[in-house]
């Protein structure tokens, strides 16, 4: 009668050794993704932080190829606004000459 007890007891034990084991892996589970929920968060940040930043480098950049541009075409204009009236002169004094000769 006694080690039917004793069996009984260990089986009661040795259930309650499962139930806390399958407790235990259901919460290291559960913690697993909450680790991974968190990690594909962060993720998410750190990739939408780096593009944020390479958005405002590109833009930086662009206006300072904007400005770069600009300020090339003024000169160009310049350097042909500057051959077009010598040459303007030089053509309106020769018309006039033709119109006075």
């Amino acid at each position: 009668m006694e080690l039917i007890k004793k069996i009984k007891q260990a089986e009661t034990q040795a259930q309650e050794i499962i139930e806390q084991a399958k407790a235990k892996a259901a919460g290291q589970a559960e913690q697993g993704r909450e680790n991974r929920r968190r990690a594909l968060a962060e993720a998410e940040q750190q990739r939408k932080q780096a593009t944020q930043a390479a958005v405002s480098a590109a833009q930086s950049q662009g206006r300072a190829e904007v400005k770069d541009l600009k300020k090339q075409a003024e000169q160009k204009r310049h350097e042909l606004r500057d051959k077009t009236d010598s040459k303007v002169a030089a053509v309106a004094t020769r018309v006039m000459g033709y119109l006075r000769g």
